[in-house]
């Protein structure tokens, strides 16, 4: 089994007893270190042990992740890193995608192929996967040039940072895109998340209560006139991407060093295992299909 190359971090605030990605990378064998503040070591070493704990310099900021983000960015460069994992702590697992169909996946294999695509190509400042929410009808194995949410892989030696106090995952990815630099969203693994705000603890009492959603919009409207606007979607005020990010059209550069001629697939050790009884024709004729592929491509 390929292993995962680099250091994944999970910032976490007031959430020890119901850290969710914290929970799930540990079911699924995956080395990880939460970020946490120093005010609440005793309580997630307790509960998911001091080996696993990185404690902050500073505590009660008031400015959302950013100061944690910007510190775990710092801490893989100081340890000669090329690429770091940033991922929230309302994650519940991992998923994937495949000619149609949704399939639990052990993390493992997402972040090792999302690596090994990402590193093919000499420009792609961030990658990471989508919302297992947005797993519907027909869907690309990636979309190029778009937001990463919740789970970015990011190269380290690129010039910005995370920077303000809302919606960071948007303003860092508009700053990569806009220097021309790409971004990969893949569809292929998709993570599930809890919604925001539905949980307790993380900015959801700081940052979102009261008119916090419009503050959000607004702020990022400022930031990016004339490419975001505020509009109300999902019942509630939401930042706008006008021309829905097609006006970032970098192309993917690839290494030279690869030769692309001879590139063969690989399933990194997936394999598809059935965990109950079948119930449809259709679940049945996939589950024999991928069975005779990957017998085929061992």
């Amino acid at each position: 089994m390929s292993e995962i190359k680099y250091p994944l971090y999970v910032i976490s605030k007031g959430r020890h007893e119901t850290c969710l990605t914290a929970d799930f990378l540990i079911k699924d064998g995956v080395d990880f270190k939460l970020v946490v503040e120093p005010q609440e070591k005793n309580q997630y070493a307790d509960k998911f042990g001091s080996d696993r704990i990185y404690v902050l310099p500073f505590s009660n900021l008031g400015l959302g992740s950013i100061p944690a983000r910007n510190w775990c960015w710092n801490h893989s460069v100081q340890n000669n890193h090329k690429k770091h994992w940033i991922i929230d702590d309302n994650i519940r697992q991992v998923w994937r995608w495949n000619k149609g169909k949704k399939n639990p996946c052990n993390a493992h294999y997402a972040f090792v192929s999302v690596e090994h695509f990402t590193d093919r190509y000499t420009n792609i400042a961030i990658s990471g996967c989508n919302y297992e929410s947005f797993g519907v009808g027909s869907l690309p194995p990636f979309y190029k040039n778009v937001h990463v949410y919740s789970n970015l892989l990011i190269r380290n030696d690129i010039e910005y940072r995370w920077r303000g106090r809302y919606n960071e995952d948007t303003d860092l990815c508009l700053q990569v895109l806009s220097g021309g630099w790409c971004t990969i969203l893949f569809n292929a693994f998709l993570m599930q998340k809890v919604k925001t705000m539905s949980m307790k603890g993380g900015n959801t009492d700081v940052l979102y209560k009261d008119d916090g959603r419009l503050k959000m919009a607004r702020s990022l409207e400022r930031v990016w006139g004339g490419v975001v606007e505020t509009r109300r979607k999902f019942q509630r005020p939401q930042h706008h991407i006008k021309n829905q990010w097609t006006k970032f059209d970098t192309p993917l550069i690839r290494r030279t060093d690869i030769d692309w001629d001879n590139f063969q697939q690989n399933e990194f050790g997936m394999k598809l295992k059935q965990q109950k009884e079948i119930e449809t024709n259709g679940i049945q004729t996939f589950f024999e299909q991928e069975k005779e592929r990957l017998a085929q491509s061992s």
